[in-house]
């Protein structure tokens, strides 16, 4: 059985080189605009001398809540271009196969409905986030070494002012868990969208948003409520995973400026709350529609033959 997955997987990767593309593209993009950055700023000569050594003067856990921001600010393009890549996969992934009749050659292999559809449905779930977390190190990695370069270059302490701070350990850790939990949370979307793709003859992307957009708005006029609308908004932006984020927005705010308070030390695992987020109904209410969708995708792959 794992095996047999193991090979599937494989599969979704040579059948959509977008899972990785995607993502190479977006580090390729990222770094050269990082490296662009730098050479903009060696423009201010002074102004750039000046605040390298008042970098270097702040303690450890200033500059490791300078370089979390800086980790986070590159992560986050990843972040919405995989839950992106992940919806259009999902849509594609049994809808292709349809249109090219390639299943008619995968149907000739010994694996079943159920090894396929769930083959796709861990590619969306675990090796998309997985992959994206791969390039979100490495960049995190070429971006932190031009910036040594650069500064190392104007005779800055690079060891001192970056690497020895970088909360490299921390930061990756907590970025996994988030991309894996994101995954868990917005499962119910992944699920639908194997459905749509299982059953519709074209234009999946119009077939899967058309009732998304349209239940709210009947909801609204007809029973003059807003339940579909508050728990589509819920799941869409509501992960119950962190403690607080206004815990991280006070270690740099006092007043009306934006500044380390005290020597506070910043850690993303902490803002963490994988108790919360493992004990909330709204999580595994999401499993259980995203298992029923799932079920209906491989029961519409079994059934519907366009060939």
């Amino acid at each position: 059985m794992i095996e047999g997955q193991i090979a599937l997987i494989r599969r979704e990767l040579w059948e959509h080189r977008a899972i990785y593309v995607m993502p190479l593209v977006i580090a390729l993009l990222v770094s050269l605009a990082s490296v662009t950055g730098q050479v903009a700023v060696s423009a201010f000569d002074h102004a750039v001398d000046i605040g390298i050594l008042g970098a270097t003067n702040l303690g450890e856990n200033a500059r490791s809540a300078a370089i979390t921001v800086l980790m986070i600010s590159l992560s986050s393009t990843f972040v919405f271009a995989m839950w992106i890549l992940t919806i259009f996969y999902s849509l594609d992934a049994l809808y292709a196969e349809r249109k090219d009749r390639s299943i008619l050659f995968w149907r000739s292999i010994p694996s079943t409905d159920f090894e396929t559809v769930l083959s796709k449905l861990l590619t969306a779930l675990l090796v998309i986030p997985l992959i994206t977390f791969v390039f979100i190190v490495l960049t995190h990695l070429v971006v932190l070494m031009a910036t040594s370069v650069w500064l190392g270059a104007r005779g800055a302490n690079t060891w001192h002012l970056l690497w020895t701070a970088a909360p490299f350990i921390d930061n990756w850790t907590a970025t996994l868990v988030f991309l894996l939990a994101l995954s868990l949370w917005l499962s119910p979307f992944v699920g639908w969208s194997l459905f749509v793709s299982g059953f519709a003859k074209r234009s999946p992307f119009l077939i899967a948003a058309l009732p998304i957009a349209i239940l709210p708005l009947l909801e609204r006029i007809v029973f003059d409520t807003t339940v579909f609308a508050e728990a589509f908004f819920v799941r869409s932006v509501k992960m119950p995973l962190f403690r607080g984020l206004d815990n991280l927005e006070l270690l740099f705010q006092e007043g009306e400026h934006f500044k380390m308070v005290g020597d506070a030390s910043v850690s993303l695992l902490s803002l963490l709350d994988l108790g919360r987020f493992f004990s909330s109904p709204a999580l595994w209410l999401g499993l259980v529609v995203c298992a029923l969708f799932t079920t209906a995708a491989i029961y519409v792959r079994r059934y519907r033959d366009d060939s």
